[in-house]
């Protein structure tokens, strides 16, 4: 990664300001308490038994005792806030995300930077939790199906194991090779994307076909629960990523057929409106509460523990990417035990 270091540049002109006075200051109150001094002594005849040279050396003796003091107790109370952000920087550099500054400071500079500072550690520390809860889920996710396939694999080593349960514990250890498989997949075109701000090459589709694909890809899971479909697609001719939105397609029609119930209907509608399209996708199922609405495209986030099985939590989160790389956006309506909706806006594109 290549590093960008901040160009040098001259300090703001209220710190040179602050510093010219906190200067005059010292000069000033170093003049007044040597004048002082010297009166009094002068008055009580000290000064005047020594000869002059003698006088200019004490004078200049006491004027430089007096400015460091001046300076020592104004430069304390001057220099208290860069202290505190050197300490604090001290802290973040061994880990500790948590460590704030006072914005409280007279200085408008060093408040301002005060406030930068507790904005990029509360992001770092945003980061930190984001990625440790990452390393926990993505091991959580491993660890399940290697777990059941190794289980699987020392039952069928048994010698004298019937062949309906080697066929199931066959079945179950391509299942949980299948979910890894799917797993690293989605955990690397995330990675992917996540880095990426422009979307592939485009190409002009037909979008209502694409959409029907989707759902005859399907066609085994809804046809087990007997799920009706109504399906109502505009003929529109679509210039975009084809490979990329497939998956979106495909992520969210498949999670509305996982939460149909038995015998429910999903709603697949395409429609061409002004500079945009608008694909609605949605089931009867048992909708999401606000909460769930609220973090339903983090990583690994699942709502409903009951499907944990059947996804890895990566699903909508691709979906949501993918969205957002073709300038659109995806807007969810649902309630609890009434169903869910999405609805996925893309811009309308001209082919150069």
């Amino acid at each position: 990664m290549r590093k960008r270091h901040l160009l040098k540049g001259r300090p703001p002109a209220k710190i040179i300001v602050v510093f010219s006075v906190v200067v005059f200051v010292i000069a000033t109150l170093t003049m007044f308490f040597t004048g002082a001094i010297s009166a009094l002594l002068f008055h009580l005849e000290v000064l005047g038994e020594l000869n002059i040279l003698l006088n200019v050396v004490f004078l200049c003796v006491l004027s430089i005792i007096l400015s460091t003091i001046l300076a020592r107790m104004l430069g304390t109370a001057i220099l208290r806030p860069i202290s505190a952000i050197n300490e604090a920087t001290k802290a973040m550099a061994k880990g500790d995300f948590s460590v704030r500054m006072n914005e409280d400071v007279p200085a408008s500079e060093i408040s301002e930077m005060a406030h930068n500072f507790n904005i990029m550690a509360e992001e770092l520390e945003r980061t930190e939790t984001f990625s440790n809860d990452f390393i926990s889920n993505v091991s959580h996710e491993f660890n399940t199906p290697l777990s059941a396939i190794e289980g699987y694999a020392t039952l069928l080593q048994n010698k004298n194991l019937e062949e309906e349960k080697r066929q199931v514990y066959i079945a179950k250890i391509l299942f949980n090779v299948k979910r890894l498989s799917s797993l690293t997949g989605n955990i690397l075109q995330l990675s992917r994307l996540e880095n990426q701000q422009i979307m592939p090459v485009k190409t002009s589709y037909q979008l209502d076909e694409q959409l029907r694909e989707t759902v005859i890809l399907f066609e085994e899971q809804w046809s087990a629960k007997n799920i009706q479909l109504d399906i109502d697609l505009e003929n529109v001719v679509y210039y975009g990523s084809c490979d990329l939105l497939a998956q979106v397609w495909q992520n969210i029609f498949g999670n509305a057929v996982k939460f149909s119930p038995e015998n429910g209907t999903i709603r697949v509608i395409l429609r061409q409106e002004d500079n945009h399209v608008r694909v609605s996708i949605a089931d009867n199922g048992p909708g999401m509460s606000p909460e769930v609405q609220q973090r339903i495209f983090e990583k690994f986030y699942q709502g409903d523990n009951s499907h944990s099985g059947e996804g890895n939590g990566l699903g909508l989160t691709l979906a949501k990417r993918i969205v957002d790389l073709c300038g659109g956006q995806i807007i969810i309506s649902s309630k609890e035990n009434k169903g869910t909706a999405f609805h996925i806006i893309l811009p309308v594109e001209t082919p150069n």
